[in-house]
């Protein structure tokens, strides 16, 4: 049976000063992410805003056990970032009735 995790969250960007150095911090994380995690990822809000990102990463699978353990260490490392502050997020795990 497939599960799907959705993870929601937002990040401050305190240095970046330009819609570039936004681009670039938010690039590296990606691409991070999606190695070490194997994880779908997308900017989906404040695309306008300097300092804030919002992004969605979706994880697909068949236990919910091993989705929720991806999704915990996805957000240790979002925690972890050095370039910028991890300020909300929202965690939901689909699972078919």
């Amino acid at each position: 049976m497939l599960h799907i995790g959705v993870l929601q969250f937002s990040l401050e960007i305190p240095y970046a000063e330009t819609l570039k150095d936004k681009r670039n911090a938010i690039k590296a994380l990606k691409d991070r992410l999606r190695r070490s995690f194997n994880v779908s990822i997308a900017e989906i809000e404040d695309l306008d805003l300097v300092n804030v990102a919002t992004l969605g990463a979706i994880v697909a699978g068949s236990d919910t056990a091993h989705l929720n353990s991806t999704m915990d260490h996805l957000l240790n490392e979002l925690q972890e970032w050095r370039d910028g502050t991890l300020t909300d997020h929202q965690l939901e795990i689909i699972s078919p009735r």
